[in-house]
């Protein structure tokens, strides 16, 4: 399964974003292989609109199972929901603190 968090930075001790469709980066973690994938989201970052349904679009083509973020928008929400993407909501020092959190979860 893939996780994305929401991260300021590009790396799993970067600070978490509580930001989905303006965040930074994503850190994409594969619990089967136990490993850390940072993708850029530079494209969104400054966009004058859709920033969160573009957001929601990437992690889709990703194949995320989850996205972890601070706070999500009613339409990318709805696009991700509509993949069958769970969002999972905390507000996290770092990401490996809320990746921590979402496993920890009963979600």
């Amino acid at each position: 399964m893939k996780i994305a968090v929401t991260s300021e930075g590009n790396s799993s001790d970067s600070l978490f974003d509580s930001r989905f469709g303006r965040a930074s980066w994503f850190m994409v973690y594969d619990t089967e292989n136990k490993n850390w994938n940072a993708v850029d989201n530079a494209g969104n970052l400054n966009a004058v609109h859709g920033a969160g349904t573009q957001s929601a679009q990437n992690i889709i083509n990703m194949g995320v199972s989850v996205l972890v973020t601070g706070h999500c928008g009613p339409k990318a929400q709805s696009v991700l929901q509509s993949a069958g993407i769970k969002i999972f909501e905390t507000n996290s020092g770092t990401v490996t603190e809320a990746l921590a959190g979402f496993m920890s979860s009963s979600m």
